[in-house]
């Protein structure tokens, strides 16, 4: 039986540029590195940085973060300061930024939870939705 989300694996083409933008632009927090890849955190979650040549994706995938209510302004506006591309406007409930890492995965900076997501979905459902 599955019991969580163990980490998170990223295909990326500049190792050092990708460490510079996870930690020193998104904050995340480094513990080790290596000639092909790092293994870096963020609140519980592991997530690594693998050498290899990433796939350009045109689909929704994307990962999201959690960024408080009270940070959400402020660390956007650090984040977008230094240069980082958008790849979609927020038309969701609540408060989210959908921004670019240097090889193009896409992410999304978030405030707010599935709970949330689910009270806002009682006052405004989704087209044909039904709850399981």
């Amino acid at each position: 039986m599955i019991t969580g989300l163990n980490h998170i694996t990223i295909a990326v083409s500049d190792l050092q540029q990708s460490i510079h933008f996870y930690m020193d632009v998104l904050g995340f927090t480094g513990h080790v590195k290596w000639a092909t890849g790092a293994y870096l955190s963020v609140g519980e979650l592991w997530f690594c940085l693998s050498s290899d040549t990433p796939c350009p994706k045109t689909d929704y995938t994307h990962i999201a973060f959690t960024v408080s209510d009270a940070d959400f302004s402020g660390y956007c506006q650090k984040v977008l300061a230094g240069g980082t591309k958008q790849w979609k406007q927020n038309t969701s409930e609540g408060h989210s930024l959908y921004i670019l890492d240097p090889d193009g995965h896409k992410l999304e900076l978030r405030a707010g939870n599935l709970t949330s997501r689910l009270d806002a979905l009682k006052v405004q459902p989704y087209k044909q939705l039904e709850w399981l």
